[in-house]
């Protein structure tokens, strides 16, 4: 995707220009809108090159999992499994400033890369009516995070987006600030307790007394739930993994990138963001009992590059006892 200066067009919120952000979210093109706590940079959830494209366009350091927003419970439970205390939060908080992190289904349509190749989805259905009907007119769930350059701070109003990415979005739909104003909080139920993954809209004593218990917080347990980066080794395939590969050794898969002779190629062309898009899916798909390990070509270290050598340092890294596949890792820093 190519990003040009000043290209953004920021539109008034209504049903023509919202039909209108639709039909750009269906040709993989990125929007902001506005949700009850920051204005988010949409792109289709179930689409691996526009997810990348959300990562290009923040300028990511590393594929953080992203928050699938949906417009209803019923749309959250084709994308993950709606556990009973899920169902109970919804009712209580959705819609609302509350994400959960629950199992992925089978056949879960959300791109890997997503969910940074983790068995767990974060979703969240937004408290806005902008937000709702944008994701009803798009008929897909959206992965939403900030509208903002990656560490820079949460835009609350369309003005904010412009100013920050610039043409780096197709539109921008302006439906006034933003209510809440700070992020939503993160709860996984993935594990045999909740767990809190970062504070946000939900107060979390309400949080507890709608659970009837307790919240895990990491300093409750040096086994509690961490978000991504804390770990040395994580989002990693159980064969081991070699980089900056010429070949193949034997017993190993070749996934390439350019024009070279590989088991699975990330991009023939060269392109990072193709890359970028096929990495998680690739990666699985080659983490195979027949194999003895992964040799990975070499990455150019720019761009979407940073990111893929980022996730495959951390696929190459000694991991112990597997603690890259636990699922708490799958909580966020930004919405």
């Amino acid at each position: 995707m190519l990003y040009l200066p000043g290209m953004s067009t920021t539109l008034a919120a209504t049903p023509a220009t919202i039909a209108e952000a639709a039909a750009a979210l269906a040709a993989g093109k990125l929007v902001a809108f506005p949700t009850e706590t920051v204005y988010g940079l949409g792109g289709d959830a179930t689409c691996d090159r526009a997810v990348a494209a959300i990562f290009e366009a923040k300028g990511r350091p590393s594929f953080n999992p992203l928050i699938a927003h949906v417009a209803s419970v019923e749309q959250a439970a084709t994308l993950v499994e709606m556990t009973e205390p899920a169902r109970h939060l919804a009712r209580l908080f959705w819609p609302g400033p509350l994400t959960l992190v629950l199992p992925r289904r089978a056949g879960s349509p959300v791109s890997l890369l997503a969910s940074a190749g983790l068995d767990s989805i974060a979703v969240r259905m937004p408290d806005h009516p902008v937000a709702l009907a944008l994701i009803q007119a798009a008929g897909r769930p959206l992965a939403a995070p900030s509208a903002n350059r990656s560490g820079a701070v949460s835009p609350t109003t369309a003005e904010h987006v412009a100013r920050c990415l610039g043409g780096r979005v197709a539109i921008i739909l302006d439906g006034g600030p933003c209510r809440v104003g700070v992020e939503s909080t993160v709860v996984d139920l993935t594990g045999e307790r909740p767990a809190l993954l970062r504070p946000g809209g939900v107060a979390v004593e309400a949080l507890e007394a709608a659970l009837g218990a307790p919240l895990l917080r990491s300093a409750d347990s040096p086994d509690a739930p961490r978000s991504p980066g804390q770990l040395e080794s994580h989002y990693a395939p159980s064969l081991p993994v070699r980089l900056n590969a010429v070949a193949a050794a034997p017993g190993e898969a070749l996934l390439g990138f350019g024009p070279v002779d590989a088991t699975l190629n990330l991009s023939p062309s060269g392109d990072l963001e193709e890359a970028a898009a096929n990495l998680f899916a690739m990666l699985r798909a080659l983490d195979r009992p027949d194999l003895a390990g992964i040799a990975v070509a070499a990455i150019p270290e720019h761009g979407l590059g940073l990111a893929i050598n980022d996730r495959l340092r951390r696929a190459a890294a000694p991991r112990g006892a597997k603690q890259h596949r636990r699922t708490g890792e799958t909580a966020r820093s930004d919405e």
